[in-house]
């Protein structure tokens, strides 16, 4: 029985889906194909049956990309555009104090996931979009988010690979430990250049109805004249805002 064959038809449907991302939004059935380990026959089908739905929508050139039904699906998401409709006026007053960009995550598995931003057109620039995913270590609201993971999720996240991305990123596992202990501690990240060599990211978390921490949002601003300090009492209140717009009652 070859690999394919042996793959169940919703594993083969995931695949077609999972060919697409930030860097590939649009591809042709050839590039789904190749992508998605599937015979061009198989993927012309299984592509057909999710434009049909509407999970897919093919352009004129004949290339496809993500469809509105997905997208539909996705906003009922709890973590999605839920939160991001209670955390949006804070949001937009923690870029009104700072004029520069504010970010709203969430963490899946061992990644943390961006689902809002604002940016001016003057802020630092920054690697992260909405929907981007990034290794937690490495940002302001990643560590946060892995601070305070259950402790099985830590271990697991540093007895793998901390990938570096500038000459300051932490990837000594120890240094790490470390670290969250102090986010813990502090209820503060401070995330100084480990993405990018000319930013530094204020990050806070965001506390559900029950107290856990279910989302982190940040600041990020230039490294240069940075004083984490007087950003940390704007991002806190941020951070609590949203809490309590969720639900949580106490700090």
């Amino acid at each position: 029985m070859t690999d394919q064959a042996s793959r169940s038809a919703a594993d083969r449907l995931l695949a077609v889906l999972a060919a697409f991302g930030h860097a590939s939004p649009a591809l042709s059935l050839t590039e789904i194909s190749r992508r998605a380990g599937l015979t061009l026959p198989t993927t012309h089908r299984l592509v057909g049956l999710l434009t049909a739905w509407g999970a897919l929508e093919r352009d004129p050139d004949g290339t496809y990309h993500i469809g509105l039904r997905l997208w539909e699906l996705g906003s009922l998401a709890p973590r999605g555009l839920a939160l991001r409709e209670v955390a949006m006026p804070f949001l937009e007053d923690l870029y009104e104090a700072t004029h520069e960009n504010v970010q709203l995550a969430v963490r899946d598995g061992l990644e943390v996931v961006y689902i809002e931003r604002i940016s001016g057109r003057s802020a630092v620039g920054v690697r992260t979009e909405v929907g981007a995913r990034w290794p937690l270590h490495a940002t302001g609201v990643g560590l946060v988010l892995l601070a305070h993971s259950a402790p099985e999720v830590q271990e697991r996240y540093l007895a793998g690979k901390l990938t570096a991305f500038t000459p300051y990123t932490v990837t000594d596992p120890v240094q790490l430990r470390r670290i969250l202990a102090e986010v813990r501690r502090v209820g503060l990240s401070v995330s100084d250049r480990q993405i990018t060599a000319d930013a530094m990211s204020v990050a806070a978390p965001v506390r559900g109805a029950r107290g856990q921490v279910v989302a982190s949002v940040s600041v990020v601003v230039p490294v240069e004249g940075a004083a984490p300090s007087a950003l940390a009492p704007a991002v806190r209140v941020a951070g609590l805002g949203i809490s309590r717009g969720l639900g949580r009652t106490s700090t």
